[in-house]
């Protein structure tokens, strides 16, 4: 699924390099043309929640699904990588 860029997503998988869960929301800031050997991916920008950059990163498109309007955010504590 292509994501529309500056939206938000949620990842399918943790990221544990990062200190980041599964459900855990980034915004989407470039877009990564796969090939036959790489899939697309999408650099990714992680806030926490007074909105401070905590993370950039690389995630595999298959890695990220679209928020839906029966879904609520939810905070928790960074923990330490």
């Amino acid at each position: 699924m292509k994501f529309e860029l500056y939206t938000q997503a949620a990842l399918s998988t943790s990221i544990p390099k990062y200190g980041l869960r599964e459900g855990d929301v980034v915004t989407l800031v470039e877009f990564l043309e796969g090939d036959e050997n790489l899939p697309n991916a999408y650099i990714c920008e992680v806030f926490n929640a007074v909105g401070d950059t905590i993370a950039v990163c690389t995630v595999k498109e298959n890695q990220l699904y679209a928020l839906s309007k029966n879904e609520i955010l939810h905070v928790r504590t960074l923990e330490a990588a």
